[in-house]
């Protein structure tokens, strides 16, 4: 079974000048419901239909399967989701031997950036860039699923 195991965090300060690679990702959700989601993403003119199982009790760990599709498939997908879509710009920073996606929101969700690094090992050392923030790792506020639903724009309400 594959396990991803990441953590997330905020992002204060600069990072695009620190990045090697971006790409815009469009993505909407099949299911969100708590303990697993279907979700159909758009990057790149690429397809990808991905299913993750329930997070562990620190959020940490958690089954993922992904499999690349057509793009034609994921766009007729795409109109089978659930109301909202999450629209970002992923960046790609290397810190040491890892690598940190840095999210950069749009839409609904704009003015949330957010850093995850997956890792072999829930106790797996890694050297943090210095734009990395608060950590906010199984904080369900902060899953893709649920700002889906409960965007970053209405947390300030």
């Amino acid at each position: 079974m594959a396990q991803e195991i990441e953590r997330k965090f905020l992002v204060k300060g600069e990072y695009k000048s620190q990045s090697y690679a971006h790409n815009r990702i469009v993505q909407g959700y099949i299911c969100s419901a708590r303990g697993r989601t279907v979700r159909v993403r758009i990057r790149d003119g690429q397809g990808y239909l991905n299913i993750k199982g329930a997070s562990d009790a620190a959020g940490m760990s958690r089954y993922e399967w992904e499999k690349e599709i057509p793009l034609a498939e994921a766009e007729e997908l795409m109109k089978l989701c659930e109301p909202g879509v999450i629209d970002k710009t992923r960046y790609l920073v290397r810190s040491g031997k890892h690598v940190f996606e840095v999210d950069e929101f749009y839409g609904d969700n704009a003015g949330l950036t957010m850093a995850e690094v997956e890792l072999a090992s829930e106790d797996e050392s890694f050297v943090k860039p210095d734009f990395i923030g608060q950590e906010v790792t199984g904080d369900v506020r902060y899953y893709n699923s649920q700002l889906m639903k409960h965007p970053f724009k209405e947390w300030k309400k």
